[in-house]
């Protein structure tokens, strides 16, 4: 077996093919995935839930003993949180920035860190062997070992910058979720609001009835409602909605609702003026992508169209030529 892949490794058929199965396994895994898809709500539901009572435990120790709260983090593997210390990972490859960036993807606690430092050591490693491995002892390619080398760093930055595009995908599909539900969301709100509801009646409500919509939004104004109910300021709750999500919409949200409770202005009249902007801003940016699709479309249709329709008119004329010349 060893020495079938040792002298077909570097064979373009052989690798075309394995590339081949491997993109219709991955196609056929994808398509399969989606029958069997678990509706994720209620697991989200139940973190959510479990969050707010640390959150509740957290600031109750705060109130009275004002000590540390290590008990109340959650703990990664000791083998990682072994090496980040050891090498004072936090330190050298995180900052507030990193922390934020990681409750925006909907990571908190000093569990994500740890993993997500060990990962950013880790992965330049995990990256770096297997390449200077194919490229020193198993491929032909005639290259000075100085190129190969360079190509090798290459590849291990990329898997020491891996961890970072996987953090801010996480956190572009979550903040996209966000944006589409969020007009709904202040219409909710309005609603509970101008029918006498608190504020954090309103968001509790809000985040059980927009659920079904979008999971990332429910839990944020779930979070929300727990620290409404437990932080000494109410303004630090709305800070902290606005800075988890990273959308200008809502910070604007969040803006308004600080300012109408510090100077006494009507909630529902801001909420009214925010929901309208918002509902239009949504409309502008469907507009927006329905009118950029002709020029996305240009490309695909004379790639894969312009040459089937080609052939599908020239081709029974050249058959008929072809007949034509047989005889």
């Amino acid at each position: 077996m060893l020495s079938f892949l040792s002298e077909n490794i570097t064979n373009p058929k052989f690798l075309f093919a394995i590339f081949s199965a491997i993109a219709v396994f991955a196609t056929v895994l994808t398509a399969s995935s989606l029958l069997f898809e678990r509706d994720k709500l209620g697991a989200r539901i139940k973190a959510v839930a479990l969050e707010r009572e640390k959150i509740r435990a957290r600031e109750r120790t705060r109130l009275a003993q004002e000590q540390k709260r290590a008990s109340l983090r959650n703990e990664a593997k000791p083998y990682m949180q072994r090496i980040v210390d050891r090498f004072n990972l936090k330190k050298a490859l995180a900052d507030d920035g990193t922390s934020s960036r990681l409750r925006m993807a909907g990571y908190r606690g000093q569990a994500p860190l740890v993993i997500f430092l060990f990962a950013r050591l880790v992965l330049p490693l995990v990256f770096f062997a297997p390449a200077a491995f194919y490229l020193f002892f198993v491929s032909h390619w005639q290259q000075p070992n100085a190129v190969k080398f360079l190509i090798c760093l290459g590849i291990a930055y990329i898997g020491f910058y891996a961890p970072n595009l996987y953090v801010s995908n996480i956190i572009a599909k979550r903040q996209a979720s966000v944006r589409r539900a969020w007009p709904d969301a202040l219409d909710l709100l309005l609603i509970c609001v101008e029918s006498g509801m608190s504020a954090e009646a309103s968001f509790r409500k809000v985040s059980e009835e927009i659920g079904g919509q979008s999971i990332e939004l429910a839990e944020e104004l779930t979070l929300a409602t727990a620290e409404l109910s437990y932080l000494q300021e109410r303004r630090q709750a709305y800070e902290n909605l606005a800075t988890r999500t990273g959308l200008e919409s809502v910070k604007a949200v969040m803006t308004s609702l600080i300012q109408a409770e510090r100077y006494g202005t009507p909630l529902g009249q801001s909420l009214r003026v925010m929901a309208q902007e918002n509902r239009d801003q949504r409309m502008t940016e469907a507009e927006k992508k329905a009118a950029a699709l002709p020029p996305k479309l240009t490309v695909p249709m004379i790639l894969f169209f312009l040459p089937v329709l080609f052939g599908v008119i020239i081709g029974p004329a050249a058959i008929q030529v072809m007949h034509a010349r047989g005889h």
